[in-house]
């Protein structure tokens, strides 16, 4: 791993209109761990939560702002409109008996640049998608009731963004982000990068005659891209800028350092650390049981507890 390039995807962040609900999909039926239990930090009467591997690794972590009642989005152009996580070679019949049961829609198994994958929607209408992998993808996943390891998901396999023109944003992934073109399918294009061996892939859908999208329950808010410390991160900063683009100062999220950028395509994108992790202010054992608050808040915990609706969470 090369520490000063950009190392893939570090976490998707998703809208939601109702926490309970959000919590019960993502942990029970997909079977992620919530590693962390926060709050929106210019909204803290919303919940942030934090779904991932044991850990949180990079490159795991989905994160999702519950808005109450916010209102169904929909996916649109200018947008992040497809999330694929990896899981084992011969999982899929599970996964497609799962959600059957569940009642959680999903369409039959497809390919894609030759890898097998089944799409499915959460309760809010998020578009995701689980993909079989042409390379063994070696993560640990979190296991939970009846996803055992043969079937748990490994992460992120990859994003897909839709574009009404392709080109002003793969520049940003190829001449800043060094990404590059590995194949095109009809009006999909795959870019990946060979920094790390998981979560590298992002795909660029082109599609001129697409309507914008509109950002609320179901859609996606914003994409991060992973390195590892503050100085690669503050170099990518001064790659955006020498490209013309705005990008905000470093702002400090508590469990990592983080930088935005809206890409030409109206993509919002994030630079985010590795560093300092999830294990900061909970130990492992214990991570997204607790409510933390970003320190600011921690004198209206009262209040902001009150404000917040109740989470009934298992174990």
């Amino acid at each position: 791993m090369n520490e000063s390039r950009i190392l893939g995807l570090h976490h998707i962040t998703a809208i939601a209109g109702n926490a309970q609900r959000n919590y019960d999909f993502y942990t029970q039926a997909l079977g992620l761990r919530m590693v962390k239990k926060t709050v929106n930090f210019d909204d803290p009467g919303t919940y942030h939560f934090y779904y991932g591997n044991e850990t949180g690794t990079p490159g795991t972590i989905l994160t999702f702002f519950p808005w109450e009642g916010i209102g169904q989005g929909h996916t649109g152009t200018g947008m992040a409109t497809e999330i694929g996580y990896s899981v084992p070679a011969g999982s899929l019949d599970f996964w497609r008996d799962h959600f059957t049961r569940l009642q959680v829609p999903s369409t039959e198994t497809g390919e894609r640049f030759g890898e097998t994958f089944l799409s499915f929607t959460d309760p809010d209408g998020l578009n995701l998608a689980l993909l079989v992998p042409d390379k063994n993808d070696s993560r640990p996943g979190w296991t939970s009731g009846e996803i055992g390891p043969e079937a748990a998901t490994k992460g992120f396999h990859s994003a897909t963004l839709t574009l009404k023109a392709i080109d002003p944003t793969a520049r940003v992934l190829t001449d800043i982000f060094g990404y590059r073109l590995l194949s095109q399918e009809g009006n999909r294009y795959r870019f990946i990068t060979d920094a790390v061996p998981d979560a590298a892939i992002v795909d660029l859908l082109e599609t001129p005659d697409g309507k914008p999208g509109r950002n609320a329950a179901g859609t996606n808010h914003h994409i991060a891209f992973r390195v590892a410390d503050s100085n690669a991160q503050m170099a990518y900063r001064e790659k955006v800028l020498s490209k013309g683009l705005q990008i905000t100062p470093q702002i400090d999220r508590d469990y990592f350092f983080s930088l935005y950028f809206r890409e030409p395509g109206g993509v919002l994108f994030e630079i985010a650390t590795d560093n300092p992790g999830f294990t900061v202010d909970e130990p492992l054992a214990e991570l997204g049981k607790g409510l933390k608050l970003p320190k600011q808040y921690e004198p209206a915990r009262a209040e902001i507890e009150r404000s917040l609706p109740s989470l009934r969470q298992q174990g």
